[in-house]
């Protein structure tokens, strides 16, 4: 069954039944949304709507769950990606007004939603403000660019694989709102201490705590003169004033540079970046209830990785992981997919050499067992683990020069379809073309100094180091793009295993190729094999019948810092 939705009042909305060819039944307009929806799910189906954030977390929030769902906004923007039009408005007015030839409206401002426990607006749902000229209502627009999405989808070469990047797509959306609204848990208490001892007490009425003052006065005695440690224009100056010429005050700059000031300064940037990120401030704003709640962005990147709004929950360091403790009686089972890029690439390239090293299992008695860059030097590197993964770093990356140059050309020799299947996206890259992945997720177009079609007298030189550039990055999309897609597979798989398990196992993290579960510790192990099983079904929907193997390492901790 298929239900296209759109909320429309403070609590209510309409909602149709389509049948299989798309057809409405006839809208039918319900005061309560919520109640609507959650009678209709356990009958299964998908829900169509304009944008999974705006529909589902109100529904959400009043414990209504969606098992499949069929996002319009995110779908307009992989098909406009597909045609090279990457970046264009996705929302539900813009699709109807593409659709009828009309002015394409912009998308909304995108804002950083209100936080947990901070007011919020008493209506369930926000008021529509998406003009329609010429729809009878709203939901006539949802049915009718959902009508064209498939039919759009339909005329693709592979629209059975775009199916399903447009249903694990919308999928990750659902677990997004899930994740942001279950947080994860996290000890106030603990990260409060660990920032005292690296930081000292909190300061009073701001400043800089005592560490971080007493860093900047050894800076200063450093250079013998006065200098503000936070503005790289600052330290630039003060570098070039003491006779040491920098052009960037970035930590691998700085740490060439043989001077009294640079040990304090590496130290200092260190934990400034931990009090501005992760400090005081961050605990107020963000951990509330003994959770930390960030608003996920699934597809925010051009690959399909995903963000965040706030909170920067994809790059928590590892100084305050100690915070993320598991409650009393649950624990943390963490699973991180190890060497996804290189064996995504002997997947997707089917190198007969390349899958078998990949395709070693870890109990195996063989070189490299259950390690790819030990397999691979078993094979061609003479057993040095570093150059086979400088080789295939640089193969992945476009490294041409240095060790990694001269390494590559023994991979070539050895993995000639693997070296290949990335040198042909780069080609394609420095042509200005457009490469995609295996499900179809497309880069997005040459800029005009990619394509070297710049502005007369632009230099050749660097027009050239564009192309090489673009290059570059298409050589790397074809392989990342396909392993967001392999790790939004398996957190859609896993998604439903876990609501199988019932109320004692949670998803509270996701990033790249990690997945974080918080589940009652009796239910650790049957998590785990969840887990391994949604990794073994996104293998096998997205490379089919492959010898290459997606191991993980998995480790049920009470802390989240114990799994590194």
């Amino acid at each position: 069954m298929w239900w296209a939705v759109h909320p429309d009042r403070e609590s209510g909305g309409d909602l149709t039944e389509l049948d299989a060819a798309g057809v409405p039944a006839g809208p039918v307009a319900v005061p309560d949304l919520a109640a609507a929806v959650a009678d209709r799910e356990p009958a299964g189906g998908r829900w169509i709507w304009p944008d999974t954030p705006d529909c589902y977390g109100p529904l959400h929030r009043r414990g209504v769950r969606v098992a499949r769902c069929h996002d319009l906004a995110l779908t307009e923007t992989l098909l406009l990606g597909y045609d090279g039009r990457w970046g264009e408005p996705r929302s539900l007015a813009a699709a109807w007004a593409r659709l009828h030839d009309l002015p394409v409206p912009d998308d909304a401002p995108v804002t950083v939603a209100p936080q947990p426990g901070r007011p919020t607006q008493p209506a369930l749902f926000e008021p529509v403000a998406d003009e329609l000229p010429g729809a009878a209502s709203p939901l006539d627009a949802v049915v009718a660019v959902y009508a064209d999405q498939r039919r759009r989808i339909a005329a693709l070469p592979a629209p059975e694989r775009f199916r399903l990047l447009v249903a694990a797509e919308s999928a990750g959306a659902l677990a997004a709102t899930e994740l942001g609204a279950v947080g994860l848990p996290w000890r106030a208490d603990v990260h409060d201490r660990l920032l005292t001892e690296l930081l000292g007490p909190r300061p009073v009425g701001g400043g800089r705590p005592p560490v971080l003052a007493g860093l900047a006065a050894e800076i200063e005695a450093g250079f013998g003169f006065r200098v503000n440690p936070d503005s790289p224009a600052d330290l630039v100056r003060a570098f070039r004033r003491a006779g040491v010429p920098v052009t960037s005050t970035r930590a691998y700059v700085v740490r060439q540079v043989d001077h009294p000031a640079v040990p304090p300064l590496l130290r200092y940037k260190e934990l400034a970046r931990l009090h501005s990120a992760n400090g005081w401030q961050f605990l107020a704003d963000w951990v509330i209830g003994g959770r930390f709640r960030a608003e996920y962005v699934a597809g925010a990147v051009v690959s399909g990785r995903w963000g965040t709004r706030g909170g920067g929950a994809l790059q928590i360091p590892k100084a305050v992981r100690r915070a993320v403790v598991a409650d009393p009686g649950w624990a943390l089972v963490v699973a991180d997919a190890g060497q996804l890029e290189p064996r995504v690439l002997a997947a997707v390239s089917g190198d007969r050499g390349m899958s078998a090293a990949a395709g070693i299992p870890a109990d195996a008695a063989a070189p490299g067992a259950g390690d790819m860059y030990g397999a691979l030097a078993a094979d061609a590197f003479g057993g040095d683990r570093q150059k086979a993964k400088i080789a295939l770093l640089a193969a992945m990356y476009g490294g041409t020069s240095g060790d990694g140059g001269a390494l590559l050309g023994t991979l070539r020799r050895r993995f000639p379809d693997a070296v290949e299947y990335v040198e042909s996206a780069a080609r394609v890259g420095e042509q200005g073309g457009l490469v995609r992945s295996v499900l179809g997720r497309t880069c997005p177009p040459a800029s005009a100094a990619w394509s070297g079609t710049g502005e007369p007298g632009e230099a050749v030189s660097t027009s050239a180091a564009s192309a090489r550039a673009r290059g570059r990055f298409t050589r790397n999309f074809v392989i990342q793009a396909t392993a967001a897609e392999w790790a939004l597979l398996l957190l859609a798989d896993l998604r439903g295993r876990l609501h199988r398990l019932g109320a004692g196992a949670e998803l509270v993290f996701f990033q790249h190729d990690e997945v974080v579960v918080h589940c009652r510790r009796e239910l650790a192990g049957e998590v785990t094999a969840a887990v391994s099983a949604s990794a073994e079904e996104a293998t096998r929907l997205l490379f089919g019948s492959t010898p290459v193997l997606f191991p993980l390492d998995i480790a049920t901790v009470d802390c989240y810092a114990d799994a590194k």
